[in-house]
């Protein structure tokens, strides 16, 4: 029956492919199995280059994972940026839901007590109407029933885009730019941040600063793809 209907409402309303922009099948779900094919996942040793590199320094990350790699100009960029620029929480939803699919074990064995969606600054917000990080992260509760919750920290500087800064710049511009709003549920809490896209690591760093600096037991750092 729910095939059935799902014909009838491809053929009023096609469903397409958040890549390539091609009629989906039934079968297919967001994105067309030809470029799904194309998505390249995050191995075991890139994932432990990339924590080295930009989490072992500090103790505010205590662990790392990413189900993609970022590439510009492919499958997992559109796809993104389908979410995060087009309203398509649909698609949000999926890429949460792939996440968990896919990283289960690795994600309970933190023994998360709550997701927090990384926060967007309240004009940026504003702006684009919706936090395309909440969306991934529910579509991930959806499948392994970890809480999300979004009113624990708080953006509260608007900092430049950090697209054409290096590593080093990248941190500064992301000192103090967050505070904490509740401080009283992150005590002894087992914390991952979900961010759609992790480059530097910056941004989650400076969140699991403050939440380590305010009673966080551990802070866990989750993307749905990883970027240079």
């Amino acid at each position: 029956m729910k095939n059935f209907y799902l014909t009838i409402f491809d053929f009023i309303l096609p469903r397409l492919c958040a890549s390539c922009g091609t009629k989906l099948t039934k079968e297919e779900k967001v994105i067309c199995n030809h470029c799904k094919e194309q998505l390249t996942f995050a191995d075991n040793e890139r994932l432990e280059k990339e924590y080295l590199r930009k989490f072992s320094k500090n103790n505010f990350i205590d662990g790392f994972t990413s189900l993609f790699v970022f590439e510009t100009g492919t499958s997992i960029q559109d796809l993104i940026h389908s979410v995060k620029y087009d309203n398509k929480f649909r698609n949000g939803n999926y890429i949460g839901q792939q996440i968990a699919a896919n990283l289960k074990d690795r994600i309970l064995s933190w023994q998360p007590s709550f997701i927090i969606p990384v926060p967007l600054h309240s004009l940026k917000k504003a702006e684009r109407g919706y936090n395309q990080s909440y969306y991934i992260a529910k579509g991930i509760s959806s499948v392994l029933k970890i809480p999300v919750k979004q009113n624990i920290i708080k953006r509260n500087r608007y900092t430049q885009t950090q697209t054409k800064l290096n590593m080093d710049e990248r941190r500064e511009n992301m000192r103090n730019a967050f505070l904490l709003r509740n401080n009283k549920v992150i005590k002894s809490s087992r914390i991952i941040l979900l961010d759609d896209v992790i480059t530097t690591g910056a941004t989650v760093s400076e969140c699991g600063r403050i939440l380590k600096e305010n009673g966080a037991d551990k802070v866990f750092a989750l993307s749905a793809a990883i970027a240079d």
